[in-house]
């Protein structure tokens, strides 16, 4: 059973290592300028080729295979880059005077995340005319003392 999960391990290694390199080489302006070269070359043998369904077909089948296979490569370079900020943020609200209780909201419903979030935004609308009162408070505060005093 060990030897298994070694082996499970070992192959979500080598998907997170190619996907990681296919990744970085998909974001290159030279993997770019190859994609782009080979759809010139692909236009040009239009008529060469009559403009036939084979023609057709050669690039069709390439740019299907092509995404098909970037679908998962992007997705999977996503999955990893949101759990490692969420993880991040995770530290940040540990460590800070935010609410702990916001570790781990990723996993709630959409309705339970909603609710949590009109929470938020009640009190940081609280907050703000808070802020505000206190603001012209200290304004009048001042307005007082120079009169007392001039």
């Amino acid at each position: 059973m060990q030897r298994k999960t070694d082996q499970q391990r070992g192959l979500a290694r080598l998907f997170g290592d190619v996907a990681n390199k296919t990744s970085l080489l998909a974001g290159r302006a030279s993997t770019f300028a190859i994609a782009s070269a080979i759809v010139t070359i692909w236009a040009v043998t239009g008529p060469l080729s009559g403009y036939s369904d084979t023609w057709q077909l050669v690039i069709n089948t390439g740019t299907t295979i092509v995404t098909f296979l970037m679908v998962f490569l992007i997705q999977n370079s996503q999955n990893r880059d949101g759990a490692a900020i969420q993880v991040k943020l995770d530290e940040l609200i540990r460590t800070s005077a935010a609410h702990n209780s916001f570790v781990g909201i990723e996993h709630l419903t959409d309705e339970e995340l909603e609710d949590i979030r009109t929470k938020c935004e009640a009190r940081a609308t609280a907050e703000k005319a808070g802020e505000k009162s206190v603001r012209r408070t200290g304004e009048k505060a001042r307005e007082a003392a120079d009169q007392a005093v001039g």
